[in-house]
């Protein structure tokens, strides 16, 4: 089982916390993780907004990788419509895998935020688009080191040498976040293992796991990856110091996303690619945002070590084997937490978890 980190530079929820103490912040979790055996750490790219803010993730990595020495180092997204320029991405790729000796992973993402589509100017209803045309054209440049002539409907490129070199393939170090049907389609056919955050009944993630699989045996020929699955998680060998704090900073934790995203919003339905969020959209007026919020707390595994073990055997039984990443500081939360959260986890979750029979493949 691999297990992670996922970090998503927010100051949403905190008093006066500057730019820099986030960032701070951050980077000792970081390291943190490399010293404690997590594999990888994952950083997520947003922009303009206290919700989350990191308008370059390849550049924050490459910090990383100078101050740590084992772990992984993962675009837990690059969001590709946003980068308008699929050489640009490629290149950075290349480079970055040269500053931290292979280390470095893939990942993928379309993005959701109608604020973020508007603010660089690109309308939402092109992402899928954009996105499969950027992807095709990244891999096969990574694969040969050459971005080939190229006319497309988004974008026109001459062809290009990639300098540094690729040091090696992507083909299995490359992630997607897939949280739509046509997503999960997509990280099928490129090839990429799939990454879900927790937010829908396990029985839906059991679905869009199986459609993932069946699609992916039918591009490739072969078993897919197992999903990642993803939790904003407070993990504390007092347990009601963990429920109280889970309670209050993975409820915000919500409370942020549906802000930003404007989960509830009348947009989705008219935005092409994103038709599921429209239904989702519909379901979560008719809830109210209060079970919305206990729903999700509920969804999430955080607590003792011990039923954090019994939360993921839970979800196991339910959509099977998975990998694990972890969000450990979110929503206004104080550092020691976050800081408990990781030491925690590493001493007493992550040596019962590697010791699972965990298979790394799963069949359609």
């Amino acid at each position: 089982m691999n297990i992670g980190i996922e970090q998503v530079m927010q100051s949403w929820g905190w008093d006066n916390i500057s730019d820099e103490q986030v960032y701070d912040e951050e980077i000792k979790i970081a390291l943190m993780a490399d010293e404690l055996g997590y594999d990888d750490v994952w950083v997520v790219e947003h922009h303009f907004e206290d919700y989350s803010f990191c308008p370059d993730n390849f550049v924050y990595l490459a910090h990383l990788a100078a101050l740590t020495k084992r772990i992984k180092l993962a675009t837990g997204a690059t969001i590709l419509p946003w980068n308008i320029q699929p050489l640009r991405v490629a290149e950075k790729a290349a480079m970055l895998d040269y500053l931290s000796n292979g280390r470095f992973i893939l990942g993928f993402g379309r993005g959701l935020s109608r604020r973020e589509y508007e603010q660089f100017g690109i309308p939402m209803e092109e992402s899928r688009g954009r996105f499969d045309e950027a992807a095709d054209m990244i891999l096969k440049a990574l694969e040969t080191g050459v971005m080939e002539e190229h006319h497309g409907q988004y974008f026109d490129q001459p062809r290009a040498v990639i300098r540094p070199k690729p040091k090696a393939s992507f083909r299995d170090r490359l992630k997607q976040v897939a949280m739509s049907d046509d997503s999960v389609e997509e990280a099928a056919i490129l090839g990429a293992q799939m990454m879900q955050f927790t937010y829908k009944p396990l029985e839906v993630h059991k679905a869009e796991i199986g459609a993932y699989c069946a699609a992916y045996k039918r591009h490739h020929g072969t078993d897919a990856p197992v999903p990642i699955m993803t939790d904003i998680s407070v993990c504390d060998t007092n347990a009601d110091r963990a429920a109280e704090n889970a309670n209050k900073y993975v409820r915000n934790y919500l409370l942020s996303v549906m802000h930003h995203y404007e989960m509830m919003g009348e947009h989705f339905k008219d935005a092409k690619g994103y038709e599921s969020y429209g239904d989702t959209a519909v379901a979560m007026r008719e809830m109210g945002l209060d079970a919305v919020a206990d729903g999700y707390v509920e969804g999430q595994v955080w607590g003792t070590p011990q039923q954090m073990l019994e939360g993921f055997e839970k979800r196991r039984e339910v959509i099977g084997d998975f990998d694990v990443l972890i969000i450990p500081r979110f929503a206004g939360m104080p550092f020691e937490i976050a800081e408990r959260t990781v030491e925690t986890f590493a001493k007493h979750v992550i040596p019962e978890l590697k010791s699972w029979n965990i298979a790394t493949t799963r069949a359609a």
